[in-house]
Order: structure tokens, then C-alpha cells, then sequence
């Protein structure tokens, strides 16, 4: 259900207010632009020590009826639900109910075939087991909903490899998530969303936060977020204009891996809660926030639910992103700074954006690249001049220029190719991830700028 599995990769070009004297006129400034630029549209809340500096809401709730968002509504949070579901297997274990070394067979035993694969495997993604939504996509009868219930017929049915040996190496597993959801429920003899809310939600007062799948058991909430979609021709759709068959639908009865559904304000509570010992001491804490070790010796990046990144220059933090049925959302950690990112959106498009490295940039007072220049249109015999390979000695990956429908696309060595825009003076922006092209043709060279960084190419 995570479509942004990996970190962001490049920092977020934006025009802030020369002007604004605090962060919170930068927020501002950063997210109405994304918003204007129709690669926003949600809810925000960032914070210091537990202090929002910013809170605001951009966009439409529903985009069929035009209701507009506030700080109160209520997000599904796709993936951002797998730290609910590692939590909920920390606290099982403190009531004993399990242990993370425990074989999946215990309590999955249709799957014992699978040998040497435990519940901590599954909780940071080292099992090897395959995704379950191919499978379904491929075997499952499209009429009726799936639960993890048949995640489990179905791999027993189908026994499907996997795809390497425990502890081998991590690789990001919906299906282990979807397992946990499961083994909560025959661990604890409640369903996953009762055991979340009676250990989770309701200790923290987090009274806008529940387990809610609205295709499988609809039922009318207030003051809801619903989820768009862009489709094949561009338009702004639901996920479910595109029938029953569709992936997000049928397989909407899942839980563990997404379905927790909450508001900014309620995660932020969860987060000031993770500072404390109210749900979980801080051995367990050391245990979640840290990557789990392979049989060859090296330590992956993702503990019990969290991704963990660690540098010089901002500390440790640790994080999630989700994007499933329209939703793409963020919770970013800093543990050393104590700083908290929260960002839900509920309309999910090419040029959907997560801007977690600008917001960073302005809690930490560093400086964000202002875009002035205005957008042109250039003619064929003029884009013409710009396409190529381009090289330099100081990069490690060439860029290849081209071009489609009168739109200039880059790709670099090994990634995607990105659509860029134009702007006077032969230059190219690729916004979503802060990336100018600015071309010499006299000389056949080109100049690629990312945040501070220039680099000087030449076309072969």
C-alpha cells in the first residue's frame, strides 16, 4: 500500500516570501504554492518539542462536491497505519501473549510450510515473503472483498516462494504487515481495530482515530477526507469510478498493512505519547526505532515500523510514508531535534508531492531555492537545441535529454525520466524534486542545479 517506499531523494525547489520572518509565513508560502501548483492538497501540522509552529489545510475534502478540508478531518493513512500495527505486536509481547522469535506457525499454522520465518521478520520486512496484491490481482475472484483471512488461504493455497531466506535481506512487505493485523487478532482474541483502540487510541485520547475500511463496511463519518485519483486522461476521479475490480476495492477488507484512520492533530498526540512510557518503556523504544541486523552482519534501515535515517546534519529521525486509494501521507520523526512532520493528503496524482526536505530546510532556518523566473513556451526548432546526453566529470550518471509533445524530459543514469517546464531564458524546472536544467546551446552545454548544488554538463 506504500507507494513511496524509499527515501525523497532530491530537495523541493519553492518560491517562499523573501520576506517572512518566521517559519510559519514560510510554511505558508511553501504549501500554497504546492497547493496552487496542484501538487498539494491536504492537511499540515509540524511541530518542535511538542509545539506546533504550523497547522493549515489546503484543498477540497471531496472533490465531486467541493467540501473544503479543516484541521479536524479525518484521513486514511495507508501505510503511516504500519507503526499502529508494529506497536500493537510490541504490546502483545509485553502482555506475553508473544514473542517476536516466534514461527509465524503459531499462529498461522496454514503457512508452516514457510520455515524459519518469525513475527519480528515481519515486522521489519526481512521474511522474503512475496506481495500479497499481485497474487490476488492475478487468482482472486474480483466480486467479492478480500481479508487477511484469504491472504492466508490463498498463500496456502498457491504457496507462492519466496523470494529469499529470512534475515537475508530487507525488502518493504505489505503482506508481512497484513500477517501482523492477523496474528493481533488470534493473539489477542479481539479484531484489529477493538485491540488498537483499547491500547492504543483510547489511552492517548486520540478520539478521531479508528480502523475504517469504507468499501468493505461503509458507514457515515463526519468531517471525512475521501480519497481522488488522476486517471489515464488526466481527469480527477475516485479510485472507485474505476469499478469493483479495481485493486484499491476488492482488496479494501485487508488491515494491518493501511486502514488506520486518523487526523493531524491525533497523530500528534501519538507522537508526544512516543516520548514517553505511557504505551511502551524505553527498551522498547530502542528495539522499534532501530534497523534490524542480517545474517550478514549489516544493518537495514527499518525498525518496527518505522524507517530510520541518521546524519551530521539533522540528527536521528525516523518515518513513514503511505499512498493507497488516493491518500499519500507522512509522519517524519526527529528524534534528536525533537521536530515532528505531518502530512495527509487525499488527492493522489503524477505530480503529488511529499515535501518533507523543504520543511526540514525551514524548522532548521536554511535557505530555500526561490524560483522567479516566468514560464514560456519554446518552439520545436528551439527544443531541438537542447536534446542529447550530457556528461560531466564531477557526476557520476548522464542526463538524456528528449523530447514529447513539445514537453523537455530529463532522466538520468538509471531513474525515471521527469517532465520539465519552461521558463525564459532556456530554462527547466522539474518542482517536485528542485531540479532547474539551464541550457547553453551556442556552447552544447547545460547547467543542473539542485538546492545549492551546480553542476556543469556537456553534451557528448
Amino acid at each position: 500500500m506504500n507507494k513511496y517506499l524509499y527515501p525523497i531523494l532530491f530537495s523541493i525547489a519553492v518560491s517562499v516570501n523573501a520576506q517572512a520572518q518566521n517559519k510559519a509565513a514560510k510554511f505558508d508560502s511553501l504549501f500554497t504554492k504546492k497547493y496552487n501548483d496542484k501538487t498539494f492538497n491536504g492537511n499540515v501540522l509540524i511541530a518542535e518539542k511538542g509545539k506546533i509552529v504550523f497547522q493549515k489545510s489546503f484543498g477540497v475534502a471531496d472533490y465531486k462536491t467541493k467540501s473544503l478540508l479543516n484541521n479536524t478531518t479525518v484521513f486514511e493513512l495507508a501505510s503511516v497505519s504500519k507503526p499502529f500495527t508494529a506497536m500493537g505486536i510490541v504490546m502483545l509481547e509485553k502482555q506475553g501473549k508473544l514473542k517476536y522469535d516466534d514461527p509465524i506457525s503459531k499462529f498461522i499454522p496454514e503457512l508452516s510450510f514457510y520455515k524459519n520465518i518469525t513475527v519480528r521478520n515481519l515486522l521489519n520486512h526481512t521474511s522474503g515473503l512475496p506481495d500479497y496484491i499481485g497474487l490476488f490481482q492475478k487468482n482472486w475472484d474480483k466480486s467479492k472483498f478480500a481479508t487477511n483471512k484469504d491472504i492466508v488461504t490463498e498463500f496456502a493455497k498457491y504457496k507462492p516462494e519466496i523470494l529469499f531466506q529470512p534475515n537475508e535481506k530487507y525488502e518493504y512487505s505489505n503482506t508481512g504487515y497484513a500477517l501482523l493485523g492477523y496474528i493481533i487478532e488470534k493473539a489477542s482474541g479481539k479484531t484489529f481495530g477493538d485491540y488498537l483502540e483499547t491500547n492504543i487510541f483510547k489511552p492517548l485520547e486520540m478520539k478521531n482515530t479508528f480502523v475504517y475500511r469504507s468499501r468493505f463496511q461503509p458507514k457515515t463519518i463526519e468531517n471525512y477526507a475521501k480519497g481522488f485519483i488522476e486517471n489515464d486522461f488526466g481527469t480527477i476521479i475516485s479510485p472507485d469510478d474505476l469499478g469493483k475490480s479495481y485493486y484499491t476495492y476488492y482488496l479494501d477488507g485487508m488491515v494491518g498493512d493501511g486502514m488506520v484512520n486518523s487526523t493531524t492533530e491525533d497523530l500528534l498526540k501519538w507522537d508526544r505519547s512516543l516520548y514517553t512510557d505511557k504505551l511502551v518503556n524505553e527498551k522498547d523504544k530502542a528495539i522499534i526505532f532501530q534497523g534490524a541486523k542480517l545474517n550478514n552482519g549489516k544493518m537495514t534501515d527499518y525498525g518496527f515500523g518505522w524507517q530510520i535515517g541518521e546524519n551530521k546534519e539533522y540528527g536521528k529521525a525516523v518515518a513513514h510514508s503511505g499512498g493507497w486509494a488516493g491518500y499519500t501521507t507522512y509522519i517524519e520523526r526527529n528524534l534528536t531535534k525533537d521536530q515532528t512532520i505531518i502530512l495527509l493528503q487525499n488527492i493522489d496524482t503524477p505530480k503529488t508531492d511529499i515535501p518533507a526536505q523543504s520543511v526540514r530546510k525551514i524548522l532548521n532556518n536554511e535557505k530555500i531555492t526561490v524560483v522567479t523566473a516566468k514560464k514560456t513556451v519554446y518552439n520545436d526548432k528551439v527544443l531541438n537545441q537542447f536534446l542529447g546526453v550530457y556528461s560531466a566529470e564531477n557526476f557520476p550518471m548522464k542526463v538524456t535529454v528528449t523530447k514529447e509533445n513539445n514537453i523537455l524530459y530529463a532522466q538520468a543514469t538509471g531513474q525515471d525520466k521527469f517532465p520539465t517546464e519552461a521558463y525564459e531564458n532556456n530554462v527547466f524546472a522539474f518542482d517536485l524534486a528542485g531540479i532547474k536544467l539551464i541550457f547553453n546551446p551556442e556552447k552544447n552545454e547545460m547547467i543542473l542545479e539542485q538546492g545549492e548544488d551546480k553542476t556543469f554538463f556537456k553534451k557528448e
